[in-house]
């Protein structure tokens, strides 16, 4: 088992910049990507970005390649997510997952593990 806890959400403006971070317990972190996914009310959980084991191999969603960054520390256990010229369509639960394996993939079903998720919300 892998535990994941979200932490670095909160309110800001547009324009502005928040870091996520993810901080994963239990197992061994070795050998496992690791991804963000969002959920705005009403729609279904999306892909933002993911990284794989090594940090050698970053994929990024469409709508926010070039604003935000993903990297990840093995030996701190965590994952973050650095948000850049936030949009108030960024506005969302953010959520980190995990997954078996050395390489990152971008559906939720390919994901084991999942945090509880932690709030951005990007006012105008």
């Amino acid at each position: 088992q892998v535990q994941l806890v979200e932490s670095g959400g909160g309110l800001v403006q547009a324009g502005g910049s928040l870091r996520l971070s993810c901080a994963a317990s239990g197992r061994t972190f070795s050998n496992v990507a690791m991804a963000w996914f969002r959920q705005a009310p009403g729609k279904e959980r999306e892909f933002v970005a993911a990284i794989s084991w090594s940090g050698g191999s970053v994929g990024y969603a469409t709508s926010v390649r070039g604003r935000f960054t993903i990297s990840r520390d093995n030996a701190k256990n965590t994952v973050y997510l650095q948000m850049n010229s936030l949009k108030p369509e960024d506005t969302s639960l953010y959520y980190c997952a995990a997954r078996q394996g050395t390489y990152w993939r971008s559906l939720v079903a390919e994901y084991d593990y999942w945090g509880q998720g932690t709030q951005v919300t990007v006012s105008q």
